[in-house]
């Protein structure tokens, strides 16, 4: 309670980042990116992919340890051995993807310009089970966050690459997924901006508040907080939960839109999940 606390009051005195009305995508992430470099001026580029371990070499120097010996590697080999696994019908998971479900988490969300709608990776993995006769997996942990956590694994290395189409709803979209991101909200009236923002690098408490930028990169992530895996969508309800508002259901348009924007923020960063986290 009072991490939070100290969090909503700080982050009243916080200006914000400016916000360009006509802006486009392009322009979006051209300052957003310029803003982190400026304010963290002596992390290289690329290593934002490692998030408060980037800006805090103490935390680096725990997180380091712990990665000699992770705690997601029983996670990869389940997520590949379920990703193998026929399904009743004999097709598996790589007849659902393109390259066989290998090195495409990069290209992750995605709009559908066929249906209208973002496609996150943890949403295909579902529709692919149902398009295979198989019952869909709990998105927030569990086999689906296994599953993903190995196709991001064979990802690593690739660099974030999210598209936004020219198609009216898509823009549509990445501004929901936008204006989530920059609106206060619950109780506590904090934004995901205010945190991960405007008062990154600053400490609430133990805890340092990671940067935004690269942040999806290491997603799922093992969290010692959770004692497991778990999906993007996970994280986002439990950070609702912590300003007191109501979250939305995983794979909501919603948080689907929400991603779209987040992981569009971080295009060209490379993919390094899963990784692990306070």
């Amino acid at each position: 309670m009072k991490k939070i606390m100290t969090c909503a009051a700080l982050a009243l005195s916080i200006t914000a980042l400016p916000m360009l009305a006509q802006a486009t995508p392009e322009d979006d992430l051209k300052a957003f990116r310029a803003y982190f470099h400026k304010r963290f001026a002596n992390v290289p580029k690329d290593d934002f992919i490692n998030g408060v371990y980037s800006i805090d070499k103490a935390s680096r120097e725990q997180w380091e340890s712990i990665e000699e010996f992770p705690p997601y590697e029983i996670n990869i080999e389940k997520g590949e051995t379920l990703f193998n696994k026929p399904f009743k019908n004999g097709k598996t998971y790589a007849d659902c993807f393109k390259n066989g479900g290998k090195a495409i988490k990069q290209n992750y969300p995605y709009f559908d310009t066929a249906t209208g709608k973002v496609k996150t990776l943890e949403g295909e993995i579902n529709e692919c089970r149902v398009a295979n006769g198989e019952k869909p997996l709990p998105y927030k942990k569990g086999k689906i966050a296994d599953i993903s956590a190995y196709m991001a694994y064979t990802s690593r290395g690739n660099k974030i690459s999210v598209q936004i189409p020219d198609d009216p709803k898509a823009l549509a979209a990445y501004e929901r997924g936008k204006k989530h991101f920059y609106a206060k909200r619950g109780q506590l009236n904090m934004a995901c901006a205010d945190c991960h923002v405007y008062y990154a690098g600053n400490r609430i408490r133990a805890d340092i508040l990671s940067p935004a930028l690269g942040q999806v990169s290491h997603f799922p992530v093992y969290r010692s907080k959770w004692g497991g895996l778990g999906t993007i969508h996970r994280r986002y309800g439990g950070c609702n939960k912590q300003v007191r508002a109501k979250p939305f259901k995983a794979q909501s348009d919603e948080y689907n839109a929400l991603e779209y924007f987040h992981t569009y923020m971080s295009n060209g960063l490379e993919m390094n999940g899963p990784g692990v986290r306070k």
